[in-house]
């Protein structure tokens, strides 16, 4: 049995990761994941560090490609697509709705991303509740859930009125988004529909629930 063409470093229950994990299956690439524990800081030790100084997840390393290492979700997201997807399934090939996929991975990483993370950490993670903290990030998940359904509410998806890579982005923080870190009694399926729908959608691919089904494994 031959080896796995790549290696992805990630984290059980983080996000990004599996991110990374819907493309390379959806695209039928052999991967081996290599979870790093972050409470004994092996995203921080010193061999990972060689692969990625910033020490986070998700790395690759692509071993057909010369051992091509890589990280940044949605950078890497790029790459997989721009390298292995020969029939453009996840890509667009217009130039202005190029820009615009750029634009929702951009979106992705600065707002969604960002603003998600810390809502979860003020809500599940601090040592001690800051209300602030909390209703701060919740309504900033609103907003962005907001503006996500100003486009989902005038078409199907995200970009180039097909699935992309943009799409995939953001579906494992939409799944605390929409479940977990909302003000409280927001209800998602009432405020924001399009994106509810185009959200179970997303979840329903076979690639996606294949891997998410590992994650809740794990």
């Amino acid at each position: 049995m031959s080896s796995p063409q790549f290696t992805l470093y990630s984290h059980a229950g983080g996000p990004n990761g599996w991110t990374v994990a819907f493309l390379l299956k959806a695209l039928g690439l052999t991967y081996e994941t290599k979870f790093l524990a972050f409470d004994k800081n092996e995203q921080k030790g010193e061999d990972f560090l060689k692969l990625n100084p910033n020490g986070r997840i998700p790395t690759i390393v692509d071993h057909g490609n010369g051992d091509f290492t890589l990280s940044e979700s949605k950078a890497i997201l790029l790459y997989l697509a721009e390298t292995y997807d020969k029939e453009g399934k996840f890509l667009v090939s217009d130039p202005k709705e190029r820009a615009l996929l750029n634009q929702s991975l951009f979106f992705q990483a600065s707002g969604q991303g960002p603003y998600f993370g810390q809502a979860a950490h003020f809500k599940m993670f601090a040592p001690e509740k800051i209300p602030y903290g909390i209703e701060r990030y919740a309504k900033e998940v609103q907003r962005v859930i907001g503006v996500l359904e100003l486009i989902l509410s005038k078409q199907e998806y995200l970009v180039g009125n097909k699935l992309t890579i943009a799409d995939l982005s953001y579906i494992t923080w939409n799944n605390f988004g929409l479940n977990a870190l909302l003000p409280e009694g927001v209800d998602p399926k009432k405020e924001f529909p399009a994106v509810s729908a185009w959200h179970e959608k997303l979840l329903a691919l076979p690639y996606v629930a294949e891997a998410l089904a590992e994650k809740a494994a794990l």
